[in-house]
């Protein structure tokens, strides 16, 4: 069995994920209507943006996890690379959330440069980040508990964007949106740095090669694409993340667009009544509030704390019937749940509210578990090649998430344009089935493929603990060579 990790550290590793959250969670839910309705560029040109930048992204990522997995210092592997890129991650966060005062061609080549920096420093942060959560510990159940409290910590940094961002850059921008995500997101990005720093103080690496293991880029290549297991989480990846990337982009148009603000009004009203005035001392409604983004924010805030119920579960559920099939249930259930918005009534703010907590809670239940499961795949290559090379496993299926954010973010700008979207004006009934389909059965259809291609996936609760013991008894002997 694998060294208990104490809370503490469980907590200063989460804050990491935390940290590169308040950029991710903005880049899947505000940036679409950023640069669209803030910034000044269409929804196609957008589109194009998060196609090209996040595909550079993924080219990116193996580069970072060959060096990740050859970089050798005092402090690890992969701890350094935290501390090293926290600054510049901050500093790009801000850039990145910032409108110059240029014409459009100006305004799309700094769109495009700011973008590319922020996803590089991103993978050099998060490849080495995500590796990190593979050698910690080689405990299944201790790497799952690791992860649960992972992502309770990325649930409150959701909570941070998707609940609070919005009435922050209303309050910061005065009317001026640009203003408000510059001041959000600086407030953020500041964040960041500090629980960078406070995740590098607080973790250890305790997981190491075999010192006689030797180095060879084409052998770790060659692992890779014969380990079924990664092939099959990289496809999982690339589909889960164009069902994100698709439906958290446009989530927000069907709040601004299609849903009812008179019903929205007096959702918050009775919200507002039920909480002792709260809501209207916070200025969520009111003559100058965004009464649309406001709603937004606040039934974000309940499913995402929904989500930290599901996360709760994760544990004991895949404890009890092993990572994989948890994972899979929970995501048939979140499917359906995503799928079901196409129904929604303008005036059904209720209904609405109901079908998010629900998506939530399954999609809580669902995520710490591929994260541990790419650490199982880790585990996987090592078990079957008698080598380990950690980082570019990780690198390799977090290539699939970006992937999927590229394409997922391609589609999502490109369907707005194609049913015919305006930025920040009435939407005429075909541009609001457009955005209906694009909260809804566009996303789910991806998602339903993810679902079909996981029924492929062999490590089980059995074939998880045979391996944790069959590597234990090996890293004991070579730690005594």
């Amino acid at each position: 069995m694998g060294e208990k990790i104490s809370m503490r550290e469980k907590v200063g590793f989460s804050l990491g994920d935390s940290a590169a959250n308040f950029i991710f969670q903005t880049i899947m839910l505000l940036q679409l209507s950023f640069y669209t309705d803030s910034f000044g560029i269409s929804a196609a040109a957008a589109g194009w943006l998060f196609l090209v930048a996040r595909l550079w992204g993924a080219i990116f990522d193996p580069v970072m996890g060959v060096i990740a997995d050859r970089t050798n210092t005092r402090w690890g592997k992969f701890r350094p690379w935290i501390l090293w890129t926290a600054l510049p991650f901050g500093i790009i966060g801000f850039l990145a959330f910032t409108t110059p005062n240029f014409g459009p061609s100006g305004k799309l080549i700094y769109a495009y440069i700011t973008y590319i920096l922020l996803l590089s420093v991103y993978s050099a942060n998060n490849i080495p980040y995500a590796a990190l959560s593979g050698v910690i510990t080689g405990d299944m159940v201790e790497r799952t508990s690791l992860s649960s409290v992972r992502f309770i910590f990325v649930t409150l940094a959701t909570i941070a964007i998707q609940g609070f961002a919005l009435p922050m850059v209303n309050h910061y921008g005065q009317g001026d949106s640009a203003k408000g995500y510059q001041i959000t997101m600086g407030i953020f990005c500041a964040l960041a740095v500090l629980f960078f720093i406070i995740t590098f103080l607080t973790t250890k690496e305790r997981i190491k090669p075999d010192p006689q293991q030797r180095t060879s880029l084409k052998q770790d290549i060659s692992d890779l694409l014969k380990n079924r297991p990664w092939v099959i989480m990289f496809l999982v990846f690339v589909l889960m993340f164009v069902f994100l990337a698709i439906r958290n982009s446009i989530l927000l148009y069907f709040f601004k667009y299609y849903l009812d603000e008179h019903s929205m009004l007096s959702f918050l009203e009775g919200l507002n009544n039920g909480l002792f005035g709260l809501i209207e001392k916070v200025g969520l409604i009111g003559q100058s509030a965004d009464i649309a983004g406001n709603a937004f924010s606040i039934i974000n805030i309940f499913s995402q704390l929904a989500a930290i119920l599901g996360i709760f579960l994760s544990k004991p559920l895949a404890a009890r019937f092993g990572k994989r099939d948890v994972f899979k249930t929970a995501l048939i259930f979140s499917v359906i749940t995503a799928a079901l918005f196409i129904f929604i009534a303008p005036g059904a703010i209720m209904i609405t509210l109901l079908l998010q907590l629900l998506f939530n809670f399954f999609w809580g239940v669902s995520m710490p578990l591929p994260w541990a499961m790419m650490a199982d795949v880790a585990d996987y290559s090592e078990w079957k090649n008698n080598r380990r090379a950690t980082a570019i496993v990780f690198a390799g299926i977090i290539i699939g998430l970006k992937v999927g954010l590229a394409i997922g973010g391609a589609l999502a700008g490109s369907l707005l344009s194609i049913y015919g979207y305006v930025a920040n004006a009435v939407q005429t009934p075909h541009a609001l089935m457009g955005i209906r389909l694009t909260t809804s059965i566009y996303p789910a259809i991806f998602m339903g493929l993810g679902i079909a291609v996981l029924y492929f996936y062999r490590i089980n609760k059995s074939t998880e603990f045979k391996m944790q013991d069959e590597l234990a008894e090996r890293r004991k002997s070579y730690a005594q060579k």
